[in-house]
């Protein structure tokens, strides 16, 4: 079975504009900081609407912010005979 990632960009763009804290930017996208450390850490997905809010909070399209990545399903896993 495939097993799916969403990375993010958060820390990085946070620290491209001004040192943003985790709270100021939670601030402005109306959620906790606690969110938002969950976000970046990996541990949470945003709604898509939350997605969109910290992307434009950026001025950013949301794939700089966020990218999918499916992982390879093994040949192993996709077939259960040789």
């Amino acid at each position: 079975m495939a097993t799916n990632e969403l990375k993010n960009q958060i820390r990085r763009l946070r620290f491209e504009n001004g040192e943003m804290t985790q709270q100021e930017l939670a601030d402005k996208v109306g959620v906790t900081r606690q969110t938002i450390l969950a976000i970046e850490a990996g541990k949470y997905a945003p709604s898509l609407p939350l997605a969109f809010r910290i992307a434009r909070t950026f001025a950013v399209p949301l794939e700089t912010v966020f990218q999918y990545q499916e992982a390879e399903t093994s040949p192993s896993s996709t077939n259960g005979k040789s």
